[in-house]
C-alpha cells in the first residue's frame, strides 16, 4: 500500500464511520437537508428575496467561468488562457474581464499549493485592471478544513511542507500523521491556507447569474446566501468550533447535485422547479455549477437556466479544459479549439485586409 494510501485510510478511521466516497464526512441535518425540494406545481412561490446582497456584485460586460481544477496546474493554465485572463507568463490580461471559478482547486492532484496562490495573485491584477477574479469554495476546500483528506495525492501531502510559519507541533495535531501534519497546520480552521480560502465565498451572484459549487437550493435561499457564506468564513477562520451544518449536509451548496444528473432535467421537472424559486429568490436568470463531472464537455438544462461546467478537465479525469462566457445574454463555451479556429479566421481576415486592391 502507498504512503498516500496509508494515510488516507487512517484519516478515514478518524472521520465518521461509512462515510461514503464522495460524500460528506457529516452529513448532519441543516435546514437544506430538512426542506426537500419542492413538487413542480406550475410556477412556484418565490419566498422573499434575500434582503442581504452582499454576495451579489455588479454585471459586468463580460464573465466568464471554470470548474474543477483538482490540483492540476497545467490544465488551470489552460482554462485561464482560453479564458482570455492571463499571458505566457501567468499574468493578468483579462482587462475588465470578471473570472469565476467554482471551487475544487484541490485535492486528486499535486499542483494545489500553487494554484490556490494563482488565484489570489490574479485577483490582486485583475482589480488593480479594473476586473475581478472569485474563487469559490467547493466541497473539497470545505474537506480539507475538516482535515478529511481522502482524496490528497502523496504529492499534495509534500506540498505543503515548504510553507514558511506552519506550527505542527501542537496538540490538536498529535493525531495527525507526521507526513500530513504540515498540511493540516496549513487547512485546520485558523490556519494559513484556511485563512486563504476564509477569503473566498461559497455563493456569489454576478449581475443576473448566480455561481456556486454544487447548487443552489430553496431552502438555501430561506436560510440566507449571506448567512452561509458568513458562516462558512468565521469556521475557516477559527473563530467557530465546527463547520456550520448548512455546508455540512448533502444537499449544502458545495455537496448538491440536484441539477447535474444524467440526463439533463428538463423544464417542468422538480430539479427545474427547484432551480425556478431559487433563481426569483435570487433576483436572477440563470445559475452556474461545478461539482459532478460532464462527460460530454460543459452542458445546460431546465431551459438553459442551469449551465454545468466540470469538465473533468484535471488530469485525474483526462478531460480537455474549457470555460464558459457570458456576455449580457449570449452564453457559450469556450474550449482550446474554438479559441484556436477563431485566432486564425481573425488572422486570415486581417491579412485579405491588407493586401491591395487590383
Amino acid at each position: 500500500m502507498s504512503a498516500a494510501l496509508r494515510l488516507t485510510a487512517l484519516f478515514a478511521a478518524l472521520l465518521a464511520a461509512g462515510c461514503d466516497a464522495d460524500r460528506p464526512a457529516s452529513t448532519a441535518h441543516s435546514p437544506a437537508a430538512t426542506s426537500p425540494p419542492p413538487r413542480s406545481t406550475g410556477a412556484p412561490a418565490a419566498p422573499p428575496p434575500d434582503a442581504d446582497r452582499s454576495y451579489a456584485y455588479p454585471a459586468a460586460d463580460r464573465v466568464v467561468a471554470i470548474g474543477d481544477v483538482h490540483g492540476d496546474l497545467a490544465a488551470t493554465r489552460a482554462a485561464l488562457r482560453i479564458a482570455g485572463a492571463i499571458d505566457g507568463a501567468d499574468r493578468w490580461i483579462g482587462g475588465k474581464l470578471v473570472l469565476v471559478q467554482t471551487g475544487d482547486e484541490l485535492d486528486r492532484g499535486d499542483d494545489e499549493q500553487v494554484i490556490v496562490d494563482l488565484f489570489d495573485r490574479l485577483a490582486v491584477e485583475a482589480r488593480a485592471a479594473g476586473g475581478a477574479v472569485y474563487a469559490l469554495n467547493g466541497n473539497h476546500e470545505v474537506m480539507n478544513v475538516q482535515l478529511d483528506f481522502r482524496y490528497v495525492t502523496e504529492g499534495g501531502f509534500r506540498d505543503f511542507e515548504d510553507v514558511p510559519g506552519l506550527d505542527t507541533s501542537g496538540p490538536r495535531l498529535a493525531p495527525v500523521p507526521p507526513p500530513a501534519r504540515a498540511r493540516a497546520a496549513a487547512f485546520a480552521p485558523g490556519g494559513l491556507y484556511a485563512r486563504k480560502l476564509a477569503a473566498r465565498d461559497v455563493i456569489i451572484a454576478v449581475g443576473d447569474t448566480v455561481f456556486a459549487h454544487g447548487g443552489v437550493l430553496p431552502a438555501h435561499t430561506r436560510y440566507g446566501i449571506a448567512r452561509i457564506n458568513r458562516e462558512v468564513r468565521a469556521w475557516m477562520e477559527g473563530k467557530s468550533p465546527s463547520a456550520p451544518a448548512v455546508i455540512a449536509a448533502e444537499d449544502s451548496p458545495v455537496w448538491a447535485r440536484l441539477y447535474s444528473s444524467e440526463p439533463p432535467p428538463s423544464p417542468g421537472s422538480p430539479p427545474c422547479a427547484a432551480l425556478d424559486q431559487t433563481l426569483a429568490a435570487m433576483s436572477a436568470k440563470r445559475m452556474v455549477v461545478g461539482h459532478t463531472v460532464q462527460r460530454h464537455g460543459a452542458t445546460s438544462a431546465c431551459g438553459d437556466k442551469i449551465w454545468r461546467i466540470d469538465v473533468g478537465m484535471a488530469s485525474h479525469y483526462g478531460g480537455k479544459p474549457a470555460a464558459l462566457e457570458i456576455v449580457g445574454d449570449t452564453v457559450r463555451v469556450l474550449t482550446a479549439e474554438a479559441t484556436k479556429a477563431a485566432e486564425t479566421t481573425k488572422a486570415a481576415e486581417a491579412t485579405s485586409a491588407a493586401k491591395p486592391k487590383k
